[in-house]
């Protein structure tokens, strides 16, 4: 009976490593794996409107609430002529992005989920994820790839 106990404690103590979460990236063109994926826990108290300083930009309207900092930071060390940064999560959930050139919000790219794609210019961009409900947090995934599925164009690799 000793043995069984200790055979199971020894397995309680293994954890299991998990995806780390609220990732940095630095990406340049022709970056890989295409699509990059990371992920973080949507949500905060802050208004996103306050965050991206208006309550409407050229990508949709700036909804939900966000934490103040940055959930991820990506930084791109070149021009991209096109690039998706779509938020995959099972809840419904909103997207600021600040960085060169302004601000840009969205909450419905691909049905409930929210992204944000296009011409991108060298810099840095704070991506908020944020939640309808403050204080309401879920999960969620952030796909990003260089790949425009509406217009693939020529195979690129």
């Amino acid at each position: 009976m000793a043995v069984g106990v200790l055979s199971l404690s020894r397995v309680q103590a293994q954890s299991v490593q998990s995806p780390p979460i609220f990732e940095n990236v630095t990406l340049g063109p022709r970056f890989s794996p295409d699509p990059l994926t990371i992920r973080g826990i949507s949500g905060g108290e802050i208004a996103a409107q306050k965050i991206a300083g208006r309550g409407e930009t050229a990508t949709g309207p700036c909804v939900g609430f966000t934490d103040d900092k940055p959930d991820h930071t990506v930084v791109l060390t070149s021009f991209f002529n096109f690039l998706s940064i779509q938020v995959q999560s099972p809840e419904d959930t909103t997207l600021v992005i600040k960085g060169p050139g302004g601000s840009w919000c969205n909450d419905e790219y691909e049905g409930k989920n929210p992204g944000i794609a296009g011409q991108w210019q060298p810099g840095t961009y704070g991506v908020w994820v944020g939640s309808y409900d403050k204080s309401k947090f879920h999960p969620y995934i952030i796909k990003i790839t260089e790949v425009n599925l509406l217009n693939p164009g020529p195979f690129r690799r």
